[in-house]
C-alpha cells in the first residue's frame, strides 16, 4: 500500500533536482551570453597590418607647390610613395593612409578610395605630408581624373585589402624627442608688421616654433617592429621651384635614415604636423646649390632623432585594447566674398588657380574633422588643410590623454588655418587669398577634438536622467 506513496516521493525529488539542475544550466548560459554581449577588453587583442605602394607619376605632369614653376615634371628624384597602416580592436577596424603628395585626393577621389575599401576597414583617413615636389592635385577636374591618380587610388585599394588579409596582434607605444630643423618664416618685427623669413641659414631663433618629436611605433606581438610613424610639423620645401623632378623632400631622407636604422624591417611613416607657418632652415635651396644634400641633411637630422626615440620605446599590449574615431564636419564660412576671392587666387597664383584650388560659390565650408582613440591613451586629432603651429601645442595641452598628435593636411584641402593672433598680425598664410576660411577656425577644430575625445572616454553624460543619478 505504501509503493504508491514512495513512488510519488521519488517523483517529485527528482521532477525538484530536474528543475534545480535546468536552472542552474539556464543561469550559466545566460552568464556565458552576457559575457559574449559584454565583450570585455580581456576577450580582444588589438591588431595591425602595414603596406606600402610607389605611387610615382609619369613625367609632364604639372606640379604641385610653387605659381613660379618654368613645365611639368621631367622626372622622379625619390620615389612617391602611399603607405598603409591598419588597426583593428574588436570589430572596429581604422586604416591611415600616408601620402607623399602635396595634398590629400578630392572628394570624389576620396570617396571612391572609401567606397572600394568598406568591406576591408570602419574608416579610413588620408594624409599628405605635403611636399611642394609632387604632382598637381585638385577637388575637381574639368576633363576627367587623371590617369595617374586613378592609377594610384587603384594601388592603395589593393594594399588596404592585402594588408586587411594578413592582420597581426600587435603591441604599441609613444615616445617624445626633441629637434629643430626649420624656423618659425613670419617675422614679427619691433614696429609689430610682420616679414616673411623664407630661409634662415644661420639658424636665428625663431618664435613660435615646436621641435617636438612624437613617435608612434608598432610591433608585432613577438616584438618586430611593423611601423614607427614619426609626427613633427615643418613645410617639406627644402627643394624650391627650380626642381622639376618628383620627391618626397627631405621626409624621404628621414623615412630612409629611420628604416635602415632597424634594419629595413618597419614602414617609417611621416605624418606631418601644424607647419602653417613653419619653414625648413634650407628652404628653396637652388639646385646649383646642392640641394639634394640640404634635404638628405635636414631629413637625416629628424631621422637620427625618431630613431633615438623609437629605440627607447616598449610597446605594450595595453589592458583594455580599444579603437573609436569620430568624423564630423565644422561648418565655417568663408573668410572673404567668394567671388573676390577667385579673382584674388588668379591675380596671385595665376590661371591655373581655379585648377589647382578649390572653387567656392557659396558661403559655408565643411571641414572634415577626425579623431581617433587608441586603447584610451593615444588621441589622434586631424585637421584638412594647413594649421599654424600653435594649434599643435594647444591640442597637446588641452587633450584629455597624454599622447596626442595633430596631423594636418588629411582628408580634404581647404587652404591655412592661421590662429586668431596670427591673423590679426598679417602675412602669408595669415591674410592672403590661400587663406579662405574665416578666423577662428582651427580654433573651432580643435574644440571638436577635445570634446569628442571626452565623449569616447564616457566622461560626459548621455541624457539629463544621467545628471540625476
Amino acid at each position: 500500500m505504501c509503493r504508491p506513496v514512495h513512488h510519488a516521493v521519488g517523483q517529485d525529488f527528482l521532477a525538484a533536482f530536474r528543475d534545480r539542475h535546468a536552472a542552474v544550466v539556464m543561469a550559466c548560459l545566460a552568464f556565458c551570453f552576457a559575457l559574449l554581449l559584454s565583450a570585455p577588453a580581456w576577450c580582444e587583442v588589438l591588431k595591425a597590418a602595414v603596406a606600402k605602394v610607389d605611387i610615382t607619376p609619369p613625367p609632364g605632369i604639372p606640379m604641385w607647390g610653387y605659381s613660379n614653376r618654368k613645365g611639368p615634371a621631367t622626372g622622379t628624384l625619390d620615389p612617391l610613395y602611399a603607405r598603409v597602416l591598419l588597426l583593428e580592436a574588436g570589430r572596429t577596424r581604422v586604416a591611415l593612409v600616408t601620402v607623399d603628395l602635396g595634398r590629400p585626393f578630392g572628394p570624389a577621389s576620396l570617396n571612391w578610395l572609401r567606397q572600394e575599401t568598406h568591406k576591408q576597414v570602419s574608416y579610413l583617413v588620408v594624409t599628405a605630408s605635403h611636399t611642394h615636389s609632387g604632382p598637381t592635385i585638385a577637388d575637381e577636374y574639368p576633363h576627367g581624373t587623371p590617369a595617374w591618380e586613378t592609377a594610384a587610388l587603384t594601388k592603395i585599394a589593393k594594399a588596404v585589402a592585402e594588408a586587411s588579409s594578413r592582420l597581426l596582434e600587435a603591441r604599441i607605444g609613444v615616445g617624445y624627442g626633441f629637434t629643430l630643423i626649420g624656423h618659425n618664416r613670419l617675422r614679427v618685427n619691433a614696429d609689430g608688421s610682420v616679414s616673411w623669413f623664407e630661409r634662415n641659414l644661420t639658424q636665428v631663433p625663431t618664435a613660435p616654433v615646436d621641435g617636438t618629436v612624437s613617435v608612434l611605433r608598432v610591433d608585432s606581438a613577438a616584438g618586430e617592429p611593423l611601423a614607427i610613424l614619426v609626427n613633427y610639423a615643418c613645410h617639406p620645401v627644402v627643394f624650391g621651384s627650380d626642381n622639376l623632378q618628383y620627391s618626397a623632400d627631405y621626409p624621404a631622407a628621414m623615412a630612409k635614415t629611420v628604416e635602415e636604422a632597424f634594419g629595413g624591417k618597419p614602414i617609417c611613416f611621416f605624418l606631418q604636423g601644424a607647419p602653417g607657418d613653419i619653414n625648413p632652415y634650407f628652404a628653396v635651396t637652388p639646385l646649383e646649390e646642392d640641394a639634394v644634400a640640404m634635404r638628405d641633411r635636414t631629413g637625416q637630422m629628424l631621422g637620427r632623432e625618431a630613431t633615438r626615440i623609437a629605440k627607447g620605446i616598449q610597446p605594450q599590449m595595453g589592458n583594455e585594447p580599444d579603437l573609436r574615431f569620430s568624423e564630423e564636419p565644422v561648418s565655417v564660412h568663408m573668410r572673404w566674398d567668394a567671388r573676390k576671392w577667385q579673382e584674388a587666387m588668379i591675380a596671385v597664383f595665376g590661371p591655373a588657380a581655379s585648377q589647382t584650388f578649390p572653387s567656392r560659390t557659396g558661403d559655408t565650408i565643411e571641414l572634415p574633422v577626425t579623431t581617433i582613440l587608441i586603447n584610451r591613451k593615444i588621441a589622434i586629432l586631424t585637421m584638412p588643410g594647413e594649421p599654424f603651429l600653435e594649434y599643435q601645442i594647444a591640442w597637446r595641452e588641452r587633450c584629455p590623454v597624454h599622447d596626442a598628435l595633430l596631423v594636418g593636411y588629411a582628408n580634404a584641402y581647404d587652404g591655412y588655418f592661421p590662429t586668431i593672433s596670427a591673423a590679426s598680425r598679417g602675412g602669408y598664410g595669415a591674410n592672403n587669398p590661400a587663406t579662405w576660411v574665416e578666423i577662428g577656425a582651427g580654433d573651432r577644430m580643435v574644440d571638436s577634438g577635445v570634446i569628442n575625445i571626452n565623449k569616447m572616454l564616457g566622461r560626459y553624460p548621455e541624457g539629463p536622467e544621467d545628471l540625476l543619478k
